[in-house]
């Protein structure tokens, strides 16, 4: 075990405590920055700063800026970090650092997380760029999950100020008991024998019950999923039921309904190269709001990577195709006339993203139509974009639109105003659209290092419609 220890202290918060302690093993290209655990890394200052606010300004101006960039769960580790990594300062905006810190995160083929932690140097410290990775069992408490989250961000801020030529703000102390050393570690699968050949199965269940004095709902879910992930091969296969009931008083009655729909999808993956993939993807369904009993679909797909795959954490530019056969069974005569019918179809989709230091940026297309009748087609383009205008603005752009022609299972007698106000039955639509767009402004102090929790689930009187 490896403890990172601060060289400042102070009697108002956290500075003269041990700061991580929590056993991991550690990433190779910090072994040499490691092995000299117990030796200061660099020698920054010799004066003691007291806990006044002007001295506590003067201390954040010393220390190493870093701006934490973070998205969905990697995000919990924000306040944690302030309250155990206080050897640097923290800033708000990335012009005001001396290191821009971004975190991504995906699902390990176990259901565990890997997050992807990336180091990019700014101003003088341009050519700075260090990357480091954290794995996260299934099993893991959301508590074990942060800490190890802030024990890897730690080891990699410190390896930034050894380089950067900061002094004396942290040393790396090595455990002298062997009780302490790391006892578990992500292994690799020709360093075990996996009784269960890497298969990892989930059962999930769940239920919802809520209401007024002129509606109840009653909503019940369950699931299993098996899958297996190896450098080769992907494998899902997955079945699903839910159930929704609605009970809602009208003027003259009240009204009922209850839907049960299921699933069943299975999805098999083969790595050609670094760039190509093909794969069959197989799912059959019963959806009622989309007046299909039950539907069977059988598609083989092909996909290219314009970056090779292990880069898709940070970007990733996808084609693909799929073509392939559907079966549907009607609860009532489509539109078209029929009660069931077979066609095939072929759709192609393709996705850009990024994540890079001036925020982050994706689009998706996809389009879709019949091989018999081309003019039934569905075409759908979505874009998503948080970028840094400048110092402190921030552009946030989300939309989406359809142009749907392609509602061959419409029922031919349409639908009853209740189902149309419940939303309970898809309606006929040539397009569909949502667009959103936000600009944010933040000035003002460029320090960002206390964590205060106070009130902070007090939302005052009643009477606002909850």
């Amino acid at each position: 075990m490896l403890r990172l220890q601060n060289h400042y202290s102070n009697n108002n918060n956290l500075l003269g405590q041990n700061l991580i302690t929590k056993d991991f093993g550690l990433p190779s290209m910090l072994s040499a920055t490691l092995a000299m655990a117990g030796i200061l890394l660099l020698t920054f200052g010799s004066s003691t700063l007291l806990g006044q606010d002007a001295d506590a300004t003067e201390r954040e101006h010393l220390l190493p800026r870093i701006f934490f960039d973070c998205e969905g769960m990697t995000c919990r580790l924000n306040n944690e970090m302030r309250l155990q990594i206080p050897w640097v300062t923290w800033v708000r905006d990335q012009e005001d650092a001396d290191l821009h810190v971004i975190t991504t995160s995906t699902t390990t083929g176990s259901g565990g997380r890997v997050m992807q932690i990336d180091y990019i140097g700014l101003e003088s410290f341009s050519d700075y760029v260090d990357q480091m990775e954290v794995f996260t069992s299934p099993t893991d408490t959301s508590r074990e999950q942060t800490d190890s989250g802030v024990h890897t961000v730690a080891l990699g801020l410190a390896r930034f100020a050894d380089l950067a030529g900061y002094r004396g703000i942290v040393s790396l102390i090595g455990s002298e008991s062997e009780n302490n050393l790391a006892t578990e570690r992500v292994v690799s699968r020709e360093e075990v024998e996996d009784p269960w050949d890497l298969w990892v199965y989930r059962l999930n269940t769940s239920g919802n019950f809520d209401g007024e004095s002129s509606r109840e709902t009653l909503r019940t879910n369950g699931s299993f999923n098996a899958s297996r992930v190896t450098p080769t091969w992907k494998h899902n296969f997955r079945v699903s039921v839910n159930s929704n009931r609605i009970e809602q008083e009208l003027e003259d009655e009240t009204f009922k309904d209850t839907r049960v729909d299921w699933s069943v999808n299975q999805y098999s993956a083969y790595t050609l190269t670094d760039h190509w993939s093909i794969g069959t993807r197989f799912e059959s369904r019963r959806m009622e709001r989309y007046n299909q009993k039950i539907r069977f679909e059988l598609t083989p797909a092909i996909q290219y990577s314009v970056f090779p795959y292990p880069e898709a954490t940070r970007r990733a530019f996808t084609f693909s195709y799929l073509v392939g056969p559907a079966y549907r069974e009607y609860f009532e005569e489509s539109i078209w006339g029929f009660f069931e019918e077979t066609r095939w179809e072929q759709a192609a989709e393709f996705e850009f993203s990024q994540r890079q230091t001036w925020g982050d940026a994706s689009i998706e297309a996809k389009a879709s139509h019949f091989l018999n009748d081309i003019d039934r087609h569905n075409v759908s383009l979505s874009a998503d974009a948080d970028i840094r205008i400048t110092r402190g603005l921030s552009l946030n752009i989300r939309g989406n639109v359809s142009w749907v022609n392609d509602q061959i299972w419409l029922p031919a007698k349409g639908i009853t105003d209740e189902e149309a106000l419940l939303n309970l039955q898809a309606q006929a639509t040539d397009y569909r659209y949502g667009f959103d767009l936000g600009l944010s402004f933040q000035f003002g102090s460029i320090f960002n290092n206390v964590v205060n929790n106070r009130f902070r689930g007090t939302e005052g009187f009643g009477g606002r419609g909850r």
